[in-house]
């Protein structure tokens, strides 16, 4: 029983990280510089620091519950 919850923690951590990971990349190209006033380049990082944690955690959250979910199939029959 507890070498599920190891799995279980390990496997939420690496998906956050590597949707963390994916998500930075994908904002990189957005430019949120007309956003903001001119200067303001420490702002413009910790908002894309949060939005990139925001949606990460979001699909992750989307997938883990996914995997549960098909996991649980196997007890309905």
């Amino acid at each position: 029983m507890e070498q599920y919850f190891v799995e279980e923690a390990l496997l939420s951590m690496t998906s956050h990280v590597i949707f963390i990971i994916i998500t930075w990349k994908v904002l990189q190209a957005v430019n949120l510089d007309a956003f903001f006033r001119k200067g303001r380049v420490f702002e413009i990082r910790v908002l894309m620091i949060l939005i990139t944690i925001a949606i990460a955690t979001s699909v992750s959250n989307f997938f883990l519950d996914l995997i549960r979910w098909s996991n649980s199939i196997a007890y309905l029959f």
